[in-house]
């Protein structure tokens, strides 16, 4: 049995042992999002939100016959930032039920090292809850939804050059953001064959794309939803897409408490009618996200141990 069919045999299971209040049904779903992540998602105060997850958000609450709220959040892009201990927090603190986007690895849905964590920035947040520690439970991923995979991007004297993995990248001028999942690809690859060719920028405060595309360099490592998100705000940019996919990559689903296995049900059961009538895709291409359905495994084991062993 896969791990994806372990996990759903499980939720199931724990469902059917559990009552659910009939209350639930009226109450709002509440699912937070990262509001700076386009197109997966994306929100301006005052403005509505938008993106991929936002619309398929709206698809499963419609499902479940429940209204939707969005908890908005802001995750930083630094050194010191935890995405799984943020996104613990969150759940934990009854911000949300649900929490989108989530990289399923086993990394990232381990027990957490540590009783308590603080809340990353959100929407309504006030002085005390910057400051305040949550206590943390355990987190739960849903079946995945997306396909998220690393692509190379190309800058403007590389346009057309072919990659079929990374080696081609050989003799090329590269740029990777320091300590990100590139960076280590591209640091042990072949023994660090490709080392002396590297420049690292600083995540966060460093333009790696607008370098880039400025032709500073050649060629760089990334999320494929961040190039779709620059090509989708820089209609005349220069950087092109080398259309090769690094073989190790996650797939994105929900996470929630592992205390609340009936509402998981549910929503795995949305996601696959969802999926089966094309509307996930569909998602996608609206909101400019080069869609790509999920793989085995659902969820990903020790990245960085594949990295070194590759």
């Amino acid at each position: 049995m896969t791990l994806a069919k372990t996990i759903l045999a499980a939720w199931s299971l724990a469902a059917a042992l559990l009552s659910t209040a009939a209350t639930a049904a009226d109450a709002p779903l509440r699912i937070c999002l990262d509001e700076d992540r386009p197109p997966l998602s994306v929100h301006h105060r005052g403005k509505p939100g938008g993106g991929f997850d936002v619309l398929l958000a709206q698809a499963i609450a419609e499902r479940l016959g429940r209204p939707l709220q969005i908890q908005w959040f802001e995750s930083k892009l630094d050194e010191d930032s935890s995405p799984p201990l943020e996104a613990n927090a969150l759940l934990s603190d009854g911000r949300c039920a649900l929490l989108g986007g989530y990289a399923l690895t086993e990394d990232s849905l381990v027990v957490p090292g540590m009783k308590t964590a603080r809340l990353p920035d959100f929407d309504g947040a006030t002085r005390d809850d910057r400051r305040r520690r949550v206590a943390l439970g355990v987190l739960a991923p849903s079946q995945p939804y997306v396909y998220s995979p690393m692509t190379v991007v190309l800058g403007p004297k590389a346009r057309g050059r072919k990659i079929d993995g990374i080696g081609d990248l050989a003799g090329m001028r590269l740029a990777i953001e320091s300590g990100t999942l590139g960076d280590a690809i591209l640091m042990n690859f072949d023994k660090g064959r490709l080392i002396d060719s590297i420049t690292h920028l600083v995540p966060g405060r460093d333009d790696l794309l607008g370098a880039l595309n400025r032709g500073d360099h050649d060629a760089t490592l990334l999320d494929l939803a961040r190039f779709d998100a620059y090509r989708a705000a820089h209609q005349d940019t220069a950087i092109s897409a080398s259309g090769y996919y690094y073989p190790i990559g996650a797939n994105r689903g929900y996470v929630a408490l592992a205390s609340d296995p009936a509402l998981f049900v549910a929503v795995n059961k949305a996601l696959t009618e969802l999926m089966a009538e094309g509307k996930i895709a569909e998602f996608g291409k609206q909101a400019g996200l080069t869609y790509l359905p999920p793989r085995e495994p659902a969820i990903l084991g020790n990245v960085w141990k594949q990295i070194i062993q590759r």
